[in-house]
């Protein structure tokens, strides 16, 4: 029996009217989203670990909805029943000049412990995520800077060419807790995007704020087995040490390209080196320590 806490799951529920995108199948970078175009509730999450998991905790990552507040409530009422703690890290444009508030209202709520604004810009356009290069804007800047007068960390999702940006504005507020999401995001798959995305991976790990969840790899992996997850896996923990890394799912989205009992036995095969507090801080501990699953969730 392995214990896990999950720090990037998706809950979404389509009946809420918040996730428009998903209510139509559709074709992107991961391929077509048709089997998880649908809601994605507690019940059938809490079914994905089997009788070799024992589920800890779990984060729930904004999932780009219409109403970032609404969603961020919706969960805090999810979390209210959920079995095991269950953290929330909601939405911001930081660039939005009303944010402080926005801001405020968020980190009223017991559960929210977070804000992610997905960065991730790319000159092909099927990687693409925002419209807005948003590391190259004051306002954003700023925005930034108020998380940590509200006790909030930031969920980075970038690209490896996007890194000496994002670097320098989290330099500059170190009073900000940073996870780095998806380890990074290898997208250009060759021998010089492997050099960049390990060159980024140091940058990073060289702000002592800055923490490394190794998730989403079948994204970028589709066709994922253990030994082609492997190099992206040591490395990071090479890079980031036991103490700020931390194994996550990022289900229902990697459900498309595994099972979780699969993804979860992937990582403690590539791990079983190493010692039981080194295992146990990467699949649960430093997840619980950095979203503070141990305070209050409701």
């Amino acid at each position: 029996m392995l214990t896990i806490v999950d720090p990037h799951i998706h809950l979404w529920d389509l009946a809420t009217g918040l996730y428009p995108g998903l209510e139509t199948p559709s074709d992107g970078f991961i391929g077509n989203n048709a089997p998880i175009a649908r809601s994605y509730l507690p019940p059938e999450f809490l079914a994905e670990p089997g009788p070799g998991l024992r589920l800890g905790g779990a984060v729930h990552v904004e999932a780009f909805p219409t109403d970032p507040l609404a969603e961020a409530r919706h969960l805090q009422e999810m979390a209210r029943s959920f079995p095991v703690p269950l953290a929330i890290v909601a939405h911001a444009d930081l660039s939005d000049p009303g944010v402080d508030a926005h801001l405020a209202a968020l980190a009223a709520l017991p559960a929210v412990r977070g804000i992610r604004q997905v960065v991730n810009r790319h000159p092909d356009p099927m990687l693409n995520y925002v419209a807005r290069d948003f590391l190259q804007e004051g306002a954003w800047a700023r925005g930034y800077a108020r998380l940590a007068a509200h006790g909030l960390s930031f969920d980075l999702q970038l690209y490896p060419h996007q890194v000496p940006d994002a670097a320098a504005i989290l330099a500059a507020h170190a009073d900000v807790p940073v996870i780095l999401n998806h380890a990074g995001m290898w997208a250009d798959r060759g021998p010089s995007g492997w050099r960049q995305w390990k060159a980024g991976l140091r940058q990073l790990a060289a702000l002592p704020q800055v923490s490394v969840k190794i998730s989403g790899l079948g994204m970028l992996d589709t066709g994922w087995t253990v030994d082609s997850i492997r190099p992206l896996v040591l490395e990071t923990l090479e890079i980031f040490g036991m103490e700020r890394s931390m194994f996550a799912s990022n289900f229902p989205v990697d459900k498309l390209f595994s099972t979780y009992p699969a993804l979860w036995e992937a990582f403690d095969s590539i791990t079983a080196d190493l010692s039981a507090a080194e295992r146990a801080a990467l699949f649960a501990g430093n997840a619980t320590r950095v979203y503070r699953l141990d305070a209050p969730v409701v």
